[in-house]
Order: structure tokens, then sequence, then C-alpha cells
């Protein structure tokens, strides 16, 4: 069996006719926790789409478990999305149902489990992110932490094999972005999955990836360890990583000389 649970392989992808990645590799290898950065609009949420097989890629391969996602047929593909946890920006929890009932949802409707047995496995995941406690309270009840950590016992609830976060620190005030993070090496660990993580969250991510891939311009333009990312001499990641004003990805907007634009007698 091979080590790569997630293969992208020379992917290309365009929404009506603009291009957003080209000729994209990476891997997600199994029980690691990846990072894909880079600025917004770079591609890396559409990344997600294109493994999870809402989108199609115009060029290349998309490979999950070995499976090429784009040739599934819907059942299939239905079946492999059952084995994927994904935790969006900002939890996305049914706002009409309490805590448990959010939780205990993706076994309610994939599982045939017993409702005694649906109890267990809630309060088991509940209890994993801390909040066991909070089961009976609705999402208005919550701190954004607080949600964020209920979607998460949620999008683990049938222990996917693969987990995908969209920005999931965005938001948090500092304690509950290193609980979170922490929460996400350590499920990961747990379950024996592979993780992907789109965030512009460096230092918390550089502390629990075990990759990083950075995407510009639709291309991977540096990758490597945490270590190699923090001292890489590639301008647009020293950019990124140090939070640089100004460098590849320029403070100015393109424009004419200042002295020439303030000369104008027609205005900007």
């Amino acid at each position: 069996m091979s080590d790569a649970l997630v293969e992208v392989r020379n992917v290309s992808f365009a929404y009506q006719g603009r291009q957003v990645l080209r000729g994209v590799d990476l891997v997600v290898p199994r029980g690691k926790v990846v990072a894909i950065m880079g600025g917004s609009g770079s591609g890396k949420t559409t990344l997600l789409s294109l493994i999870g097989g809402q989108l199609r890629a115009q060029a290349g391969e998309v490979r999950v478990d070995g499976q090429d996602v784009a040739a599934l047929p819907r059942d299939a593909l239905y079946a492999m999305r059952r084995r994927m946890g994904m935790l969006f920006q900002f939890g996305a929890l049914f706002t009409d149902l309490p805590v448990f009932d959010n939780v205990a949802f993706p076994l309610r409707e994939h599982t045939e489990l017993p409702e005694e047995l649906i109890r267990d496995l809630v309060l088991m995941k509940l209890h994993a992110v801390g909040l066991r406690g909070a089961a009976k309270l609705r999402p208005s009840e919550l701190s954004g932490g607080m949600a964020r950590r209920v979607a998460l016992a949620r999008a683990t609830a049938l222990d996917p094999m693969l987990m995908m976060y969209d920005e999931p620190f965005a938001g948090l005030d500092p304690i509950s972005l290193g609980v979170i993070g922490q929460l996400i090496r350590r499920l990961n660990d747990a379950l024996g999955a592979a993780s992907i993580l789109v965030t512009h969250d460096v230092v918390e991510s550089l502390a629990i990836v075990d990759y990083v891939y950075f995407i510009g311009e639709g291309k991977v333009v540096a990758q490597g360890t945490p270590d190699e990312i923090r001292a890489s001499s590639d301008p647009y990641v020293h950019q990124f990583i140090y939070s640089e004003a100004d460098g590849p990805v320029r403070f100015h907007y393109p424009a004419p000389g200042y002295a020439a634009s303030l000369l104008r007698a027609e205005g900007v």
C-alpha cells in the first residue's frame, strides 16, 4: 500500500476561462498533517474542492486512496466522501440543532447504528474536544472557539481517513487558536488519518504540520518542512512567513509615477 493518501498530479483548473491552478503537484501521506498556504485567491480552497470531488480538473489527475476522484461514479464518490471530514471556515453548524444533534447528524445520516450507540459516540467525540458538558447548548450560546470545536467533533464523527480544514483559525482569539491547532494535530494522530490544512496563520500552522506547500499564481512555488520553510530564501515565501508589507506581492497597486500623478491636470 502506498504511503500517499492524496495525490494531485499536474492539475490545472479554470473558472470561466480564468486560470486558477496551473500544473499543480502535491502529495499528502497517510498519518501526516500538510498545510497549503498562499495569498487570497491563489487556488487553495479550489484544491480542497477538487480533492473532495465537488469540482473536476480540466487537466491532470486527483487520486484519493488510490482512486481517481474524477472517474468515480456518483455512488462511489459519495461513499468516498463519507470517509472524509471537512471543517469549514466558520464551522457551519446547524443553528436550529443543539450541539449533541449537530455531532450526531452524520452518524444518523450515514449509518444505521442504534440511538444508544450514537449517544455514546457523540459524547466520546465531544469529550475529545473538551465540550461534553455543552451537549445541550445551542450554537448561538457558544463562543467562536467552542463552535469551531463542535464542528471539529462533527467532522470526525465517522472517523474519516482524510480531514480537510478551510481556514480553521479564522476569527479566533489566541487561546482558542492554540486549542484548535493542538486538537487538529492530536485528532489526526489518534485517527491515523491524513489532514490538509488551508490556512493563512503561519505561526500556529508551522507548529503543528509536517509539510507545507506554497501556492502562488496557481502553481506550487515552494514546499518543504516547517524548518525548511522558515529558512527559505525564496522572496515570496519570506514575505509571507514574515508578514512583510512589500516584496513580490507589492504594497502599491500598479500606477503612474507619484509626482506625475500629482501634476496631471485631468486628475486621477
